[in-house]
């Protein structure tokens, strides 16, 4: 349980640092590009191999900082940090071709799962969503 309030903790801490940074974002430069996303996917990628990085040389005492930072703060931040940090697992591991295969699954299953549920939602509606 104590590894769950870590995680919603840390979550929640991200959500809210996601959504004032698309706010900045948005102010900063417009609608029309996807500035914000684009900041946290880049930065918490960045963050994630730091974390990583920093997590590596502690041992297994960073668990607590691994759920808390890594999985809550970062995953409530941006998946895309998480993504990018498996994929970079595997192309460490020497499977490139993995982790080629992991990214395009991801990218465009995610892109054909999204026009899915949109293409359901229309259809039972009956109207543009």
């Amino acid at each position: 349980m104590n590894s769950l309030l870590l995680v919603m903790a840390g979550g929640a801490i991200g959500s809210g640092a996601r959504f004032l940074t698309g706010q900045a974002t948005l102010a900063a430069f417009g609608p029309g590009w996807p500035s914000g996303t684009l900041t946290v996917n880049i930065v918490g990628s960045f963050m994630m191999g730091v974390l990583a990085g920093i997590l590596a040389r502690i041992g297994m005492g960073g668990e607590t900082w691994r759920l808390l930072l890594g999985t809550g703060v970062l995953g409530g931040f941006t998946t895309f940090s998480a993504f990018a940090l498996d994929t970079a697992n595997m192309v460490e591991r020497g499977d490139p071709v993995a982790a080629l295969s992991y990214v395009l699954a991801s990218v465009v299953g995610g892109l054909i799962a999204l026009f899915a549920g949109l293409m359901i939602v229309r259809a039972l509606s009956g109207a543009g969503a």
